[in-house]
């Protein structure tokens, strides 16, 4: 089987408590994204194999795919065996979720290929387990995500537009990243009702923010340089996705999405892409 292993960004994103088994409880919107990595699964006799085009992912035990064919071992003992080849094309460090969608199509390509029959709320449970947003991608589309991520609610549409994403050499750590954030955690503070706009109930795109941006732009001011200048090149919409490094702008019109690529093209890697 050849699955496509897609991505996505975050609309929108706050951080509230940490919990006792020490993630945090997050409020967001996923979106899924019509660029991402390829996978090819084929069966074998026994046990799981992996091999990629980049040196630097695991081949081991500690690859998400690894970990997903352990978790259905688990639950069928008598499961056979997988060859996984991983073409990469979504940076690591990235906050678009590549290493998470792996996992999940992995899931669904073994669900699939030995014929387990797991609806898309038993693989959602058996992806919790082996990571925060391996859930999101077993239906993707456009999502509410609750809880450390796993609870989720599919949304009714999706914001339109075509998705310039922008991605510095940069690699962000989401334990830095959710660590700096504990001090600045304020579970008094009114929260936005991101539903709300796919309801119709606002037009603007400003109650969509992302807690990260307060760490992650101090510390990386070329990521906030970024922003403004999605902005200034016509974008309706920028963030930051997930805790980083990508910046993404969203334009009405893809002529304009193009045109901005081509300013951070010579000193950045760019995609365009499109909801799905």
């Amino acid at each position: 089987m050849e699955c496509p292993s897609t991505s996505k960004v975050n609309i929108g994103l706050k951080v509230l408590n940490q919990r006792d088994d020490g993630y945090h409880n997050i409020y967001t919107v996923f979106q899924e994204l019509d660029f991402g990595d390829t996978i090819q699964i084929e069966k074998i006799d026994d046990g799981c194999t992996i091999k990629s085009n980049v040196d630097w992912i695991p081949i081991d035990e500690s690859n998400i795919c690894h970990k997903a064919y352990s978790a259905l071992k688990t639950k069928f003992p008598d499961l056979g065996g997988i060859s996984i080849h991983i073409q990469k094309n979504v940076p690591i460090g990235s906050g678009l979720g590549g290493g998470s969608a792996n996992g999940a199509v992995t899931l669904k390509g073994l669900n699939d290929l030995y014929g387990l029959n797991l609806s898309d709320g038993e693989l959602e449970k058996i992806g919790a387990t082996i990571g925060a947003d391996v859930p999101f991608f077993i239906r993707g589309g456009t999502q509410l995500g609750e809880g450390i991520g796993d609870k989720l609610t599919l949304l009714p549409s999706h914001i339109q537009g075509t998705y310039l994403l922008v991605i510095p050499d940069v690699s962000i750590s989401t334990p830095w990243a959710y660590s700096g954030l504990i001090n600045k955690l304020n579970s008094e503070e009114l929260m936005p009702n991101f539903v709300g706009f796919f309801s119709g109930d606002y037009a603007s795109l400003k109650i969509f923010e992302n807690d990260f941006e307060r760490i992650v732009i101090p510390a990386y001011p070329e990521i906030g340089a970024i922003k403004r200048k999605l902005l200034e090149l016509g974008a309706r919409f920028a963030s930051l996705s997930g805790s980083g490094s990508t910046v993404y702008g969203i334009f009405d019109e893809d002529a304009s999405a193009k045109e901005a690529e081509l300013f951070f093209r010579p000193t950045h890697q760019t995609i365009l892409a499109n909801p799905t």
